[in-house]
């Protein structure tokens, strides 16, 4: 699946001159109108009802998006709407979590995949409801949700848990042959640049020197890829807001939503930046356009 390259209606520009400045997203002119893109948007919902109603649909119908990659449910099957199941134009498919009103992930896609994966095959962590993977051709593409720890030890020692657990299969999946773009909510902030007072939480969960080495092995030796990193290595920006506070009005926030990739898809990627006209959640839309296509 592919589309002819649109500008979106606004979108931070991500430049490598500095802090967050505030620019809109202006394409690099090679860009033309003839080029095929995939374009791929990363959203945590906290909760798809919610998010839903405050627009959503209508926003995603703007955007030329081939997928949404969507996370925190907070809901089951019997719950999802036919527009939630398959907003126009698009297949929905889903990983809900036992529990209700929790956890659960999703991927809205303009094209069927050949093959839709629901979890990672070990049962305690597949009933929250934390990863689906859609195939189409040679091309993997993931919605994850990795667990928080910020309620206190006892889910900090489920998240060091499943973090053990899901690397041998990140590896497997970066041994595959295939091309891998996995999305989402990752729960920690890799750097120093990658969370406003970082100064303030090296001892809590999602930037504790444990959960951001496991990111460093990923990175450099597993050798997976941080587009966002990747085409902004300096840039401080943001995609989610603590509800305390006034930290979205100060942009008090954290990068912890991610698009990781495989080296060779990475070295499509375009274009990415994060939406914040319109809030649908506590986190902000982050979107790549690849040139490349389903």
């Amino acid at each position: 699946m592919h589309f002819y390259l649109k500008p979106l209606d606004s979108f931070l520009r991500a430049n490598d001159e500095g802090k967050n400045s505030g620019l809109r997203l202006h394409y690099n002119a090679a860009i033309t109108s003839a080029r095929k893109i995939m374009r791929i948007i990363s959203l945590n919902l906290n909760g798809i009802r919610s998010a839903f109603n405050k627009g959503l649909p209508e926003w995603l119908d703007k955007q030329n998006a081939d997928i949404l990659c969507v996370q925190e449910l907070k809901a089951q099957s019997a719950d999802m709407t036919p527009e939630m199941l398959t907003p126009l134009g698009y297949h929905g498919y889903f990983h809900y979590a036992e529990k209700k009103g929790y956890s659960g992930v999703g991927i809205y896609s303009k094209l069927k995949p050949n093959k839709v994966i629901v979890g990672i095959g070990i049962s305690e962590f597949d009933a929250e409801g934390r990863y689906i993977e859609a195939q189409f051709g040679n091309l993997s593409v993931v919605s994850l949700y990795l667990p928080s720890g910020s309620s206190g030890e006892d889910r900090q020692t489920v998240k060091f848990k499943f973090m053990e657990a899901f690397m041998p299969h990140l590896v497997a999946l970066k041994k595959s042959g295939r091309e891998i773009i996995i999305c989402g909510d990752w729960n920690i902030a890799h750097t120093e640049k990658d969370l406003r007072n970082w100064r303030g939480n090296k001892k809590n969960s999602g930037f504790l020197p444990e959960e951001r080495a496991w990111l460093t092995e990923l990175f450099s030796e597993v050798g997976f890829v941080d587009i966002f990193r990747k085409l902004h290595p300096e840039l401080e920006a943001y995609t989610w807001w603590s509800n305390r506070g006034q930290a979205w009005a100060k942009d008090v926030g954290w990068r912890i939503d991610y698009q990781i990739t495989t080296p060779n898809i990475a070295q499509t990627a375009l274009s990415t930046g994060i939406y914040k006209e319109q809030r649908f959640s506590d986190h902000a839309p982050l979107m790549v356009d690849y040139d490349s296509s389903l």
